[in-house]
């Protein structure tokens, strides 16, 4: 089968915009966006410098978020880092430059380039996690249709996808043609044969962008966003729509009728596949989105043959493990483990951009005897990431005990963070307490309030219905020694409006 079976679809309700990328079916990333919540990735701040920390070489910076965003000294622009320590060291221009950037390179540190009170323009690098604050950067970079402008950084890059030798001279050709100097651009798989007229539209739009973010950031208040990236639904169109998409298809009108006269703009050849959805059942229900969401939220994945993938994430780390299950195979034993190998590799790397997992990720393969299975699993690993996921990642070899380290760029929440809330019932422990240690814990309560209220004759024990079933079946000789040991009598009671680990306790009324 084909990349042709890749689509986009896009689907918009008044509370919610998502959007989905499938490829033969399969859904393959999951964007989410609503008007409550504000997505700070890319977006650019008028931010305040509120702490300097040398010893982590790491700036505060109160960006207007409930917590302060960090801003590291390996993510403050070069020439900010230059300028802002030879102000510092009141070093004179007319010294020889040589000696000048010798002296700087030493002298640069974080206090010499920013002190608290500062104001300063910062773009949100990765989104808050946990208890972190957003990651923040001066290494700018505006996303286009096939280039990424860098408006401070003097440097021309080009996709590694792009790999004939003359092309990639080409489009860097026009780059340098229509850049200013002290400007840098990263140059998009998508630029691949594109005409030098297209590429300067998008450039002149990144370049126009960049010049009103300036204007504003000298206008605006601390803490307010100046810039933020397109709307969903067309910034989805701009990463992901080329020749390999079959179909864009959007439910709403507006939508539809803005994503037309965004492509017409930058690549007409593709207005075509921009279609309409309307009908019933709704466009998500109709290639079962939903159910494959609710799926890449379970920690077990089953694969094709038999085997399966168990997912575990914390905060430091992922550990995926394969399993070859039910999975026999009819070749010999090497065989059926290579197989299940090679498939749970493919799926892993479609549950990595599924499930928005980056950082330190281990992956415990089914062990292998033969140095080549090791070596073409390896290999396929490498390929499937290459080919099937933006996100720049490093592999380490197979070890003996066929673990694979990896690292995978993070960015933004996990489809977990996104959709999941910590269980009020467990405190995030990632499971819920038996009825057995439930039922314990609430007699002990019991027993406890009875002597601290020195309860006399009679008293009422309600609880829910289930610990209620388990104390009658499994605990009823209990309650009768706790009888005798309180000198009390216990009647229990069935109430449906407490939960498992609620109890109440009253008198029993004595009818006259």
């Amino acid at each position: 089968m084909g990349t042709k079976l890749k689509k986009i679809l896009i689907n918009k309700e008044p509370w919610q915009t998502r959007v989905a990328i499938l490829r033969n079916e399969k859904l393959q990333d999951i964007y989410f966006d609503s008007e409550s919540k504000l997505d700070l990735e890319r977006c650019f701040f008028k931010g305040k410098v509120s702490k300097v920390l040398p010893g982590i070489q790491t700036a505060f910076v109160d960006i207007g978020q409930a917590k302060s965003g960090f801003l590291h000294i390996t993510e403050i622009d070069r020439a900010l880092a230059t300028e802002k320590t030879a102000e510092f060291l009141q070093i004179d221009d007319t010294k020889e430059q040589e000696a000048i950037e010798k002296k700087l390179k030493k002298a640069i540190s974080i206090e010499k380039i920013v002190k608290e009170g500062d104001s300063i323009l910062v773009q949100v690098l990765k989104e808050p996690v946990y208890e972190k604050g957003a990651k923040l950067t001066t290494c700018f970079t505006l996303p286009g249709k096939f280039v990424v402008l860098m408006p401070n950084i003097a440097q021309i890059g080009v996709s590694k996808k792009i790999d004939d030798r003359d092309e990639r001279a080409r489009l860097k050709e026009i780059l340098a043609k229509n850049l200013s100097p002290k400007m840098g651009a990263i140059i998009r798989t998508t630029a691949e044969k594109r005409s030098a007229k297209d590429i300067k539209k998008d450039l002149g739009f990144l370049v126009s962008s960049w010049k009103s973010i300036q204007k504003k950031f000298k206008k605006a208040n601390v803490g307010e966003q100046i810039y933020e990236d397109l709307p969903l639904a067309i910034r989805a169109t701009r990463e992901h729509l080329d020749e390999d998409i079959s179909e864009v298809i959007t439910d709403n009108k507006q939508d539809h009728e803005a994503i037309i006269k965004f492509v017409k703009y930058y690549t007409p050849e593709l207005v075509s596949k921009i279609k309409l959805y309307e009908g019933f059942p709704s466009l998500f229900e109709k290639f079962k989105i939903d159910e494959q969401i609710a799926s890449a939220l379970h920690k077990k994945v089953s694969l094709r043959c038999g085997g399966s993938l168990i997912i575990e994430t914390a905060e430091a780390m992922t550990v995926i493990d394969v399993n070859t299950g039910k999975f026999t195979g009819s070749g010999s034993m090497e065989e059926t483990i290579l197989i299940t190998n090679l498939e749970a590799a493919e799926e892993t790397v479609r549950q990595l951009r599924l499930r928005n997992i980056g950082g330190l990720i281990v992956i415990d393969f089914i062990d292998m005897a033969s140095y080549a299975n090791k070596q073409k699993l390896s290999k396929h690993l490498e390929r499937a990431l290459r080919e099937r996921d933006k996100y720049q990642s490093v592999i380490l070899k197979i070890s003996e005990f066929g673990l694979v380290q990896m690292t995978r760029k993070r960015s933004g929440k996990t489809l977990v963070q996104q959709l999941t809330k910590v269980c009020p019932t467990c405190n995030s422990y990632g499971f819920v307490k038996s009825e057995t240690t439930v039922s314990y814990e609430l007699l002990q309560k019991f027993e406890e309030d009875c002597i601290r209220n020195n309860i006399k004759n009679s008293v009422i024990f309600a609880v829910s219905p289930k610990i209620f079933s388990y104390l009658i079946h499994h605990e009823y000789q209990s309650i009768l020694e706790l009888e005798k040991k309180l000198n009390i009598k216990i009647i229990l009671e069935s109430n449906s409006s407490l939960e498992e680990e609620q109890f109440k306790m009253r008198k029993e009324q004595i009818e006259s």
